[in-house]
C-alpha cells in the first residue's frame, strides 16, 4: 500500500513540477529577449564608457583632462573603426558640478582639426573646426547640464546636453605622415583647453597625456560584462524622458537606479545567453549591409542607415521615429556622433570584393582611387579587423592616404592601392598590409567632400581580388 500511495502522490505532482519547469522556462526566454533588447539599446552608452573606462584603468589621464596619441594611429589603438591619417585628442567630461568649457583654437596657415562633441549616449551636441559650425573660427564651446537656465557671458557658444557625462573626439589634421608634420600637428592640438564655466576667469591648465604606447582595447566585449558598463551609467546619469520605457525593462535584468547590480549564477547565465543572441542579431544585421553610395550596385556603402543619420543630426527629436535597432547596429562597429555628416567628412564601408565575396586576408586585391578626389582637405582608405571593427592587430600600417607624398600614381593620376598579407613586388609605398588568419573590411575618408562628390560625378570603384 506505502509503495501505491507513493505512486499516487509521485503522479499526481507531476503535472504540478511539469508547469513549474514550463513556467521558469518561459521566464528565462524573457530575461533573455530583455537582455537583447538592453544591448541593442544600450550599445552607444556602453562603447562610451568601455573607452572611459580604458582612459582610466590604463592611462594617467582622467575625466576633464586630454589623452591624445602622439603618432598617426596604430593597431596598439583598438577603438572602432579610428581613423589613422589624423593625431587623435580625446576628452571625457561631465557636468554635474556645473557647465564645462571646451575651448578650441582657430585654424591656423598649415593647421586645423575636425573635432566633434558628443554626449554619453553618442547624440552629437555640435561639430567644430575647420568644416564644423565655427568654419575654422574656434571658439569656447559650453557643454551645460540637464535643466541649465542661466544666462552665458558673451561669446561663449552654448551646448544643451540631456544628461552629464559625454566626450569630444579632436582630429589634428595632417600635412603628411613626416616627422615634422607630426610634431607640428600635436603643437597645435595642445592648443585645445577644457575647464569649468566657473573657473573661465582664470582658466586651469589643462592636462595632457601621450597615450601611444597604450594598448587601448575599447572594443565590444561579447559576455555579461557589458551589463556591469551598463549599470554604471545608469546609475551615473538621470534618464531621458524617451529611454523610459527601459526603466522596467532594466530591473528585470537586475539594473535599477540607486540599487546595487548583483546577479546571480542564473542571471549571469541568462545575461550572457541574450549577449550572445544580441551579437548574432546584429553581426547579421552588419553583414547584410548597408544602402549602396556611388551607384545601385556599389559595394561601396553609406555608413549606417539612413534613418539613424537623420535621427542623429535632429537629436533623435522626431515624432514619429527613434530608430534604436539601427543605432545598435552603428554603435557595434563604430564610435562618435556627427551633427552634419557630409558638411566635414563623409564616409563609405566595403566589406565585399567587385564578385560579392568577403575580403580574405589570405588574399590580396586592388582598388583603383581615380584622379582630382573631390575633398577639400584629403582622403584615405583603412583597412580593419572583420571580426572585431578595429585595426588590425600586429600590422605595420593600417591605411593610405592622399596625405603620403609616395604613393606611385598611374598616368592618368589615378592611384592603384593594394591589400593583402605581402605587397605586390614594387608596390610596398601603396599596399595596406592584413592578416591571413582573419578577414578584413575597407572604409574610404572623404574630408571636405565638396559639392561633386555627393552628385556622383567622381565614382570609386569597387575593390577586385588579383589573386583568384
Amino acid at each position: 500500500m506505502r509503495f501505491v500511495a507513493l505512486l499516487c502522490l509521485l503522479l499526481l505532482g507531476a503535472p504540478a513540477l511539469a508547469a513549474d519547469k514550463s513556467t521558469q522556462q518561459v521566464f528565462d526566454k524573457e530575461i533573455e529577449r530583455k537582455a537583447v533588447q538592453a544591448v541593442v539599446w544600450g550599445l552607444p552608452v556602453v562603447n562610451y564608457d568601455l573607452m572611459r573606462q580604458e582612459m582610466l584603468a590604463k592611462t594617467p589621464g582622467k575625466v576633464g583632462q586630454v589623452i591624445y596619441w602622439g603618432r598617426p594611429l596604430d593597431w596598439r589603438n583598438q577603438t572602432l573603426t579610428p581613423n589613422p591619417d589624423a593625431l587623435y585628442f580625446m576628452v571625457f567630461f561631465t557636468t554635474k558640478d556645473g557647465p564645462v568649457v571646451l575651448d578650441l583654437p582657430p585654424a591656423e596657415d598649415k593647421a586645423s582639426f575636425n573635432g566633434n562633441i558628443v554626449t554619453a549616449w553618442q547624440l552629437p551636441l555640435e561639430d567644430a573646426g575647420l568644416l564644423g559650425i565655427d568654419k575654422g573660427k574656434g571658439g569656447k564651446f559650453v557643454v551645460l547640464p540637464p535643466g541649465y537656465k542661466e544666462k552665458l557671458p558673451d561669446g561663449f557658444i552654448p551646448l544643451q546636453s540631456e544628461i552629464y557625462g559625454g566626450y569630444m573626439l579632436f582630429r589634428s589634421n595632417l600635412a603628411s605622415h613626416g616627422d615634422a608634420d607630426v610634431r607640428a600637428s600635436i603643437d597645435y592640438g595642445k592648443k585645445l583647453k577644457i575647464y569649468p564655466l566657473s573657473a573661465s576667469g582664470n582658466p586651469p591648465e589643462t592636462v595632457f597625456s601621450d597615450v601611444k604606447d597604450v594598448l587601448f582595447d575599447s572594443t565590444i566585449k561579447w559576455d555579461a560584462s557589458f551589463f556591469e558598463n551598463l549599470n554604471r551609467v545608469v546609475q551615473e546619469e538621470p534618464w531621458i524622458v524617451r529611454d523610459r520605457v527601459m526603466i522596467d525593462q532594466l530591473k528585470s535584468l537586475g539594473i535599477e537606479k540607486g540599487k546595487p547590480f548583483e546577479p546571480d549564477q542564473q542571471m549571469k547565465s541568462l545575461l550572457s545567453k541574450g549577449m550572445k543572441d544580441a551579437q548574432l542579431l546584429l553581426e547579421a544585421k552588419y553583414d547584410a549591409g548597408f544602402p549602396p553610395f556611388f551607384s545601385e550596385k556599389s559595394r561601396w556603402t553609406f555608413p549606417t542607415y539612413p534613418d539613424l543619420i537623420q535621427a542623429g543630426g535632429r537629436g533623435f527629436d522626431e515624432e514619429n521615429a527613434y530608430p534604436v535597432d539601427h543605432r545598435g547596429v552603428a554603435y557595434s562597429y563604430a564610435y562618435i556622433g556627427l551633427k552634419r555628416l557630409g558638411a566635414g567628412q563623409f564616409y563609405s564601408i566595403s566589406i565585399r570584393d567587385k564578385d560579392g565575396r568577403e575580403f580574405d586576408g589570405r588574399a590580396t586585391y586592388r582598388l583603383n582611387v581615380p584622379p582630382d578626389v573631390p575633398v577639400q582637405q584629403y582622403w584615405s582608405v583603412t583597412a580593419y579587423d572583420r571580426q572585431t571593427h578595429a585595426l588590425i592587430k600586429n600590422v605595420s600600417r593600417a591605411s593610405r592616404s592622399s596625405q603620403i607624398p609616395e604613393l606611385a600614381k598611374n598616368s592618368d593620376g589615378s592611384i592603384d592601392l593594394f591589400f593583402g598579407p605581402k605587397a605586390p613586388k614594387g608596390k610596398e609605398a601603396n599596399w595596406v598590409p592584413t592578416d591571413p588568419k582573419r578577414k578584413f573590411e575597407l572604409m574610404f575618408r572623404a574630408y571636405g567632400p565638396t559639392k561633386e562628390f555627393f552628385e556622383k560625378k567622381w565614382v570609386l570603384a569597387d575593390v577586385v581580388r588579383v589573386d583568384k
